[in-house]
């Protein structure tokens, strides 16, 4: 919060931690884009114009300044990083549903799995899995990946929202019109307390990972359309 007064490192764990970042990535900017001749096609994050040749091409930039467009790479490029990094975010989401999807169909609940953005009636958002169908919805599933806090922090409100649609027009002590399960896994929900909690009450305990999700069925309505043995 005060860039001009240096930090005061202690001796321990957080100001190792903070010292190796720190040389980490000194030596990456002074090491510059390494060449990758075997695959030329492909374009590493260094490979720009302020640290392409290390700190040959850091000090003359930081001596007579560098214009602005010519740091926006990630556009002049068709952001092929982000665009990298977003669709692997989808692919590791899929992950989760289709662990969540196997633990369903081996129990034989009829479920219906939306799509990506599809509105449903009677939902502003459509949860990830409705049991048993969207015409009579008694347990609704959120499968939710983040690797930070201020992602987890949106799907967490996510979640809330659901847990609030559950109970809305019902007197104070009514049980919910429907069931809210969160499926969660990346270290984003680990960052902030306060979203564990705020997740866990909203969905009354039902709260599962990649390691729980074997119980899944038994501590949650979904045991009721269980038509199987697993």
């Amino acid at each position: 919060m005060n860039p001009r007064v240096s930090l005061k490192l202690n001796d321990g764990v957080g100001g190792a931690r903070l010292r190796a970042l720190v040389v980490a990535a000194c030596e990456l900017l002074t090491e510059g884009a390494p060449t990758n001749e075997r695959t030329p096609e492909l374009i590493h994050r260094l490979d720009k114009a302020d640290t392409r040749d290390g700190i040959r091409s850091i000090q003359p930039m930081a001596d007579l300044g560098v214009p602005y467009a010519m740091l926006l790479y990630e556009r002049f490029l068709g952001r092929p990083f982000a665009g990298h990094r977003d669709s692997v975010s989808e692919l590791v989401g899929d992950v989760l549903e289709t662990a969540i999807e196997g633990v369903l169909t081996r129990a034989g609940i009829s479920h219906r799995k939306t799509k990506r953005a599809e509105r449903l009636t009677g939902f502003d958002q459509a949860p990830d899995f409705i049991i048993p169908n969207e015409f009579n919805p008694q347990i609704v599933i959120e499968a939710k990946i983040t690797e930070d806090d201020g992602t987890a922090r949106d799907k967490v409100t996510r979640v809330q929202h659901l847990g609030e649609l559950s109970t809305q027009g019902l007197n104070p002590g009514d049980p919910p019109r429907f069931e809210v399960v969160a499926c969660i896994a990346g270290r984003g929900f680990k960052v902030r307390r306060e979203d564990m909690k705020k997740l866990i009450l909203a969905t009354r305990g039902k709260v599962f990972t990649l390691q729980t999700l074997a119980r899944l069925i038994d501590c949650t309505r979904l045991t009721e359309y269980k038509t199987r043995e697993t």
